[in-house]
């Protein structure tokens, strides 16, 4: 799950995997215009933007408590042992669906432990890595998951090149123009989920497609009262309104620990938080 920060130890906005790629795939849907090409394939790309964190599933169900902090435990917070299996669990679930997929889930997922192939330089924390960090105690499990991706890739991309309606679709320059619309979405997301309206500065966004054969960068600027440009705009029309689904959560008091967290989340009422995209 995302926990937004929040000045001076306030409620924290909250959400849910689901919730976080529901606005991935806003973004997603809406992504395309004259100097932006839309994905193709369409259906299968928009597919796993919109689901290639599904490997969480269980976990937001069924979340840690964090006795540090007094919120569940969220995206930058260790998951405990078995936590690993998340990054496995979404490419197994986009396969299901579709092999191409699964393939972008799988690169998703080997690209967050390696600096998203070099196509973001986004970081979740300030200051922090580019790639999410792998505890001493974690490091074989996670590693065997992320050569097993590597397997998969590989299992997935001859699947995909021996059929000739989809052989084209695994071509290098495209597939990589869709991982990259996918690393897009994902961190322009995480830039709303994490981080407080007061902590939101001047943000470049590397490598967005144009099209398969070129990219460039985008630069999101805050300009007050949930207004945020984008120079060049990458999405349809002149303005974009998207909305971003949780709920807020205090710190738990010290001695108030939840006997079930997940239903005390469940319980929480649901709530948007609305921005508008303009062009910059």
């Amino acid at each position: 799950m995302m926990i937004q920060n929040a000045p001076d130890g306030g409620a924290r906005f909250i959400s849910m995997m689901t919730e976080h790629m529901d606005l991935c795939g806003q973004f997603g849907a809406a992504f395309g215009n004259e100097r932006f090409e839309k994905p193709a394939p369409y259906a299968e790309t928009l597919y796993a933007i919109t689901h290639h964190d599904r490997g969480w599933d269980e976990f937001d169900a069924n979340p840690a408590f964090d006795a540090k902090t007094r919120l569940p435990t969220g995206v930058g917070g260790a998951k405990g042992p078995g936590g690993a299996a998340t990054t496995r669990r979404s490419p197994e679930f986009n396969e299901k669906h579709h092999a191409y997929c699964g393939l972008l889930a799988s690169m998703h997922t080997w690209g967050l432990y390696n600096a998203r192939y070099g196509f973001s330089d986004f970081r979740v924390r300030v200051g922090g890595s580019t790639s999410v960090p792998i505890s001493p105690e974690m490091a074989d499990e996670t590693n065997a998951i992320l050569k097993g991706e590597e397997d998969r890739q590989e299992r997935l991309k001859a699947e995909l090149a021996a059929d000739p309606e989809t052989k084209g679709w695994v071509e290098e320059h495209r597939l990589f123009s869709n991982y990259k619309l996918l690393q897009f979405c994902d961190t322009l997301a995480l830039y709303f989920n994490l981080r407080h309206e007061t902590e939101r500065e001047p943000e470049v966004y590397t490598h967005v497609p144009e099209t398969p054969a070129s990219d460039t960068s985008v630069t999101v600027t805050p300009r007050g009262d949930g207004v945020y440009s984008f120079a060049p705009f990458p999405f349809a029309g002149d303005e974009l309104v998207v909305r971003s689904r949780g709920r807020y959560l205090e710190p738990l008091a010290n001695g108030n620990d939840p006997g079930d967290l997940g239903a005390l989340l469940r319980g929480l009422k649901i709530e948007e938080q609305v921005f508008r995209f303009v062009v910059g």
